[in-house]
């Protein structure tokens, strides 16, 4: 048997070896991590895996970022489901739901939740909090569905102006997104991000300093943000992420969300604003407050408030301010939905 053959056949039993790990790893975490939430079917085949916890009314709705599914609110839903009922989810491309059929635009997806709240049986009034692109979300929402909403809560929403097409000079990071995106679909496949992203998390308690570490200019960008995230977040759901970022249906949803992205600015531009219903937002300490003329075109009735102590990620940098900001919301709508007994 020749050299080049003895190569070739060990590169197709590495391959083979990679792509049942990633299956069999794959269907361990499905097992493994789901037992919290559920399946709801929205639709066409669709399915949102959805997280309810606790009792009470208003509802609060959790909307995560771009491409951050409902464990990025596991200890903010923990904390405010102690006052009331709580419910995060995954959207369609992202997590355990379905993999998305339409552009992610903060229209489509407000469609998607608002089948699920229903299916589910979740009734408003809702309190909907929103981080970055999932403010965008709950800002189109709370326009399509005013009479379901009893107040919003966005944590650092996504500033539309930064982004194309009324930031041209920012598509090359859309770019970027999807071909960084489209290069860890077949290393999912193969098994080697599970492998890469188990070894990295369980290493350090410090994971972002094994992701500067890490090889390639592209990949080490991506690890070194999104363990920065994951090191401010519970230990416990360390192993819930990476079984995320395992999955090649992962990469290909936030491929798909980050390709829609100047499609959902292009839907908010000129969306109408969020009209007699209170908004709360929350801007980090770290980049320039929101202008009034940015305020209004938010909603008649929002008041900002400056988290000195944190960046983007508010609700993991200063995670009481969230909480604290979602018990006022609630407290108001309270008010508003109880009886006035005599």
């Amino acid at each position: 048997m020749s050299h080049s053959l003895v190569i070739l056949l060990l590169i197709a039993a590495l391959l083979t070896a990679g792509f049942l790990y990633q299956i069999l790893g794959a269907r361990h975490d499905r097992r493994r991590f789901t037992g919290n939430g559920r399946w709801v079917e929205i639709g066409r085949g669709q399915k949102l895996y959805v997280v309810r916890k606790g009792s009470g009314e208003p509802a609060v709705l959790f909307e995560a970022g771009i491409a951050a599914t409902n464990l990025n609110w596991h200890h903010v839903q923990e904390k405010v489901s102690s006052f009331t009922a709580t419910a995060s989810y995954d959207r369609c491309g992202l997590g355990w739901s379905s993999p998305c059929r339409s552009l992610r635009t903060p229209g489509n997806i407000s469609l998607e939740l608002h089948t699920m709240l229903e299916s589910a049986g979740i009734k408003p009034p809702y309190v909907l909090v929103g981080h970055s692109f999932g403010g965008l979300v709950m800002r189109r929402y709370a326009t399509m569905y005013p009479e379901d909403v009893a107040g919003v809560v966005l944590v650092d929403p996504m500033r539309c102006e930064e982004w194309p097409p009324l930031n041209p000079e920012k598509q090359y990071m859309i770019e970027r997104g999807k071909k960084l995106s489209a290069c860890a679909i077949p290393i999912a496949r193969f098994g080697l991000a599970r492998l890469a992203i188990t070894s990295l998390l369980r290493g350090s308690r410090n994971p972002s300093g094994n992701a500067a570490a890490a090889g390639g200019t592209g990949p080490r960008h991506v690890l070194k943000r999104v363990t920065e995230e994951v090191g401010k977040m519970p230990r416990e759901v360390w192993p819930m992420v990476a079984s995320h970022w395992s999955r090649p249906g992962y990469y290909t949803g936030m491929q798909r969300h980050v390709a829609s992205v100047p499609h959902a600015v292009s839907e908010m531009q000129n969306a109408d604003p969020i009209r007699d219903i209170p908004v709360l937002v929350l801007t980090p300490g770290k980049a320039t407050p929101l202008s009034e003329q940015c305020l209004a075109k938010i909603g008649n009735n929002v008041r900002q408030v400056i988290a000195m102590e944190s960046a983007h990620w508010i609700h993991l940098d200063q995670p009481d301010l969230v909480i604290d900001s979602i018990r006022e919301m609630v407290t108001a709508a309270s008010r508003e939905v109880l009886p006035v007994l005599a």
